[in-house]
């Protein structure tokens, strides 16, 4: 039988493909960035000093509990060719999670980061399937600026959704609670045009006689763990990648604590600061993806890694709120590319037709910098206070910019080699 003719890739399709970062960048803006985060500590936790690590510790188990499940759920997404329908399903879990939110108030810490839990877990599982469709739509030659498409979307719609915050908290002067139903219809609005008109291009695999989906699932996790090895660029890059990933996400999620707690900016302080934050990571994720398509993974990586680096470093001794704007200028830069590349990389190493499976392994060792990122840096805001966290959080960055240097990854158009 000779294989199936490939679906072409329309512009609307890869339009639709970005439509899904757009959607939720609402999301990780205002519930675990921006007004969220303050929330819980002002309105829920009721200024408990040990609100920091109730914080981080949440976040930390939502990732936790991806690391267990998207792997297993990319194998079998793979396996049942329903990727899509395991995207859509997740995505309206976030947002319904999200809107619930509401619905918090003094005291009501557990109810609250029960909520958070289940909407993040919903939201990264959405996102390692968002990921995987990535090298279906793209060629080695456009796959970093697609990358790029996508990320610059997403923070388009973290600019539009702070907006929205910002026109009900001041224009209406309403409640923060409103923001939360916001974000949950937001994220589901948005993500409509993914629906309609991304290509699920998968064929469904019969299951062997005795198996099950949960069995060919976990068989498929376990072969690719024993072959990733063999994918020695890869597996390396994935070691850096969680490095980097784990001081990443401890600034996205404390960024706002710190800006309240060290330099008393307001809500509205907070929001204006992430609306420009959004559009440099915009900017960030558009130029870089051209960049790399041009030079190559390596050198866009770098750069990102050590504007990082200075970004800790300033962060940590800054003393005005003027100061602090420009390094959220800088760090926006920094966000977009190195999110963007990073996907980049892996949509290039990935072998063909196991799109899902890889990427459920991107999502796996990302969630893990999403469980030591914020748990740490949430435990030494606490006890040491949010400069020295700051600083110390540089040497995530540190550590993942030594081990990317003895990589040899993805030059301009394709060229991959092995570790150098």
């Amino acid at each position: 039988m000779s294989a199936p003719t490939p679906i072409p890739v329309k512009r609307s399709e890869i339009f639709g493909w970005c439509c899904f970062d757009f959607a939720n960048s609402a999301f990780t803006t205002i519930i675990i960035t921006v007004v969220y985060a303050v929330y819980f500590k002002d309105a829920v936790a009721l200024d408990n000093p040990a609100a920091s690590s109730w914080w981080g510790r949440a976040l930390a188990v939502s990732q936790m509990i991806v690391i267990l499940v998207a792997p297993w759920l990319g194998a079998v997404a793979d396996f049942t060719a329903r990727k899509k329908r395991y995207l859509m399903i997740s995505a309206t879990t976030c947002s319904l999670a999200t809107a619930m939110l509401f619905f918090t108030g003094a005291g009501d810490v557990k109810f609250a980061l029960m909520l958070v839990v289940l909407a993040n877990v919903a939201f990264s599982v959405s996102e390692n399937l968002c990921a995987s469709f990535l090298p279906e739509i793209s060629t080695p030659e456009n796959v970093g600026r697609i990358s790029g498409y996508g990320w610059s979307f997403g923070y388009l719609g973290g600019l539009l959704s702070l907006g929205l915050a910002l026109a009900i908290i001041m224009g209406l002067h309403a409640s923060p609670r409103w923001t939360f139903i916001m974000t949950g219809a937001f994220f589901l609005l948005a993500s409509l045009p993914t629906q309609l008109l991304l290509r699920e291009r998968s064929v469904p695999k019969p299951l062997p006689p005795g198996q099950s989906y949960v069995t060919v699932g976990w068989g498929a996790i376990a072969s690719t763990l024993r072959e990733l090895p063999q994918h020695r660029t890869l597996a390396v890059f994935f070691i850096a990648f969680t490095c980097f990933l784990s001081g990443l996400m401890a600034i996205i999620t404390f960024a706002s604590l710190f800006g309240t707690e060290v330099l008393h900016l307001t809500t509205q302080e907070n929001i204006g600061l992430f609306a420009a934050l959004q559009i440099t990571s915009a900017l960030g994720a558009f130029g870089f993806g051209y960049f790399q398509d041009r030079v190559g993974a390596k050198p866009t990586l770098v750069i990102a890694l050590l504007l990082w680096v200075g970004v800790c470093g300033w962060a940590a001794f800054c003393q005005s709120k003027t100061e602090f704007f420009i390094i959220g200028a800088l760090a926006g830069f920094g966000i977009g590319s190195l999110q963007s590349s990073s996907r980049a990389v892996v949509a290039a190493l990935t072998p063909p037709g196991r799109a899902g499976e890889f990427f459920g392994f991107w999502g796996l060792f990302g969630k893990l910098g999403g469980v030591i990122g914020p748990l740490t840096m949430g435990e030494l805001a606490t006890h040491l206070g949010y400069r020295t966290a700051v600083l110390i959080n540089g040497g995530f960055f540190v550590a993942g910019l030594l081990i990317l240097l003895g990589l040899s990854l993805p030059k301009a158009k394709g060229q991959i080699s092995g570790v150098a």
